[in-house]
């Protein structure tokens, strides 16, 4: 999905001063990796700019798309980087995909291919994990996926199970590399099987409203913060929400001509940001 614009709607501003805002309500989605942290280093800055949206009393939100990590696991994760948040704050895509399909099939069951974070949501929200006539096939990333998994798996969508996606990213950074993310596992079951998931995570238009629900603002009054052209900056567009491109992560200036939009502003890191708060 690609989002078009006429040079007059989209702009990126390399300034790092924003208009003045301090009258309007507003708050801030933010991603987590390549924007907070790298791998398990702290981005220079970040901690100061999240000390003082809690000193303020800003409304914000991290949306993450790992659904390896619970919303405890990512406390942790923080605190250990300095970072001092509640649960409240934590807004994965394993909850809106958990969330979603309570709301679409209460009490319902679903064969899982991920770790903790993506089953203790499902959990949470009344659902039951089997390998059994499922509603649902949920992919997630994990760690021990084999081809048995993938087999059992295609095996049930074709026996009527639908197809979800807790992302589709294609992969994952991790020191000194990447690897296989969960929109690669959810390609190969798609291909394989003919049927198209149904992702979940961001960039999709449900994550991110359920997300401006949680810190319970309007549209024109989120700031979606992330590093990502594909998933975060084009999530917050197609919601209306204003954005923020983070050069400390995986897009660079010169990428930016690759993309038919673009962001409000893009900066080199969260402490170019401070400022506005």
């Amino acid at each position: 999905m690609s989002v078009s614009a006429t040079p007059s709607e989209v702009f990126v501003n390399t300034d790092t001063k924003f208009p003045p805002t301090p009258d309007k309500k507003r708050g801030y989605l933010i991603d987590m990796d390549g924007v907070i942290y790298r791998g398990n280093k702290l981005i220079p800055g970040s901690d100061y700019f999240v000390q003082s949206l809690l000193e303020k009393e800003i409304p914000f939100l991290f949306l993450t798309n790992n659904s390896q990590r619970s919303r405890c696991d990512v406390v942790l994760k923080l605190a250990n980087l300095g970072i001092n948040v509640e649960i409240e704050h934590i807004f994965t895509c394993s909850i809106s995909t958990a969330r979603f399909l309570a709301s679409q099939k209460p009490s319902g069951s679903a064969y899982v291919i991920g770790d903790a974070g993506l089953l203790t949501a499902l959990h949470d929200h009344g659902y039951a994990i089997n390998d059994t006539n499922p509603d649902y096939v949920v992919v997630g990333e994990g760690r021990l996926i084999n081809f048995e998994v993938l087999e059992k798996a295609l095996q049930l969508i074709m026996e009527g199970a639908k197809l979800i996606a807790t992302n589709l990213d294609p992969n994952c950074p991790i020191d000194g590399g990447i690897r296989p993310g969960c929109g690669s596992i959810v390609a190969f079951l798609e291909t394989a099987s003919n049927r198209k998931a149904l992702s979940l995570g961001k960039p999709s238009p449900i994550m991110m409203r359920m997300a401006r629900k949680e810190i319970d603002l309007r549209t024109e009054e989120v700031t979606m913060i992330g590093d990502t052209m594909d998933t975060d900056i084009l999530g917050g567009l197609q919601m209306g929400y204003r954005t923020v491109l983070v050069y400390s992560g995986s897009t660079q200036p010169h990428e930016l001509d690759q993309y038919p939009y673009a962001p409000s502003l893009a900066i080199p890191s969260l402490k170019d940001l401070i400022t506005e708060l």
